[in-house]
């Protein structure tokens, strides 16, 4: 087995200390840090996403891998900013106005940067104006809205069709939440849904790849 292969294990097994000294080890073998993200850390995180779809994992699994990612992470993006490197897409992501929850707006950010996406975490309780404000100033191929009341979703609404009133049409929209379905994402207007934070990586892949 390849120390990439057991970076790759190491991230899904949530072993944080494996994790960074591979890490190390493979820098010090003279491999790229954009081969070790895409390379070992990428497909632990997918690996850890495909097995919470398949309920083989729960979410403490999800946070420790991420944990274990994130240390990691912490060696190589400073080498990354060095030359040049940036992820390939960004995000915007919050709860909306009015809602305080945020561990699942937490494990999709979590998911998307296990994926190489640059994310902008607003919090919650986020104002249609701020999303708008965010998204404008990074640039963001994508914003992720979170509610997890239905009495914030005519906030979700609402932010949706400010950000058509505003003309910022290049992030792709994507919501999720307990009570949000497919059916209320065509209903106001948003460009995906996804039903958990490992089907939020390939529902933000797939919108920016068309």
């Amino acid at each position: 087995m390849s120390d990439l292969s057991n970076l790759t294990e190491a991230i899904v097994k949530g072993n944080r200390n494996e994790a960074t000294r591979l890490t190390k080890a493979l820098l010090e073998a003279g491999m790229k840090p954009l081969d070790i993200v895409e390379k070992g850390l990428v497909p632990g995180m997918a690996t850890v996403g495909e097995k919470f779809k398949r309920n083989e994992v729960f979410v403490p699994e999800m946070l420790i891998a991420a944990r274990a990612m994130k240390e990691a992470m912490a060696m190589l993006e400073p080498l990354l900013a060095k030359a040049g490197i940036k992820p390939k897409y960004t995000a915007v992501i919050g709860t909306v106005q009015g809602d305080l929850h945020d561990i699942g707006k937490n494990l999709v950010a979590m998911m998307w940067k296990g994926a190489n996406i640059a994310v902008v975490d607003l919090g919650s309780n986020v104002p249609a104006e701020k999303f708008i404000n965010a998204a404008k100033e990074s640039n963001a191929d994508i914003v992720g809205l979170s509610a997890l009341l239905t009495t914030t979703m005519p906030a979700m609404k609402e932010t949706v069709a400010a950000f058509k009133k505003a003309g910022v049409t290049k992030p792709k929209l994507i919501i999720g939440g307990a009570p949000i379905t497919q059916e209320f994402a065509n209903e106001i207007g948003a460009n995906g849904y996804a039903a958990d934070a490992a089907s939020a990586v390939d529902v933000a892949m797939k919108l920016v790849a068309a």
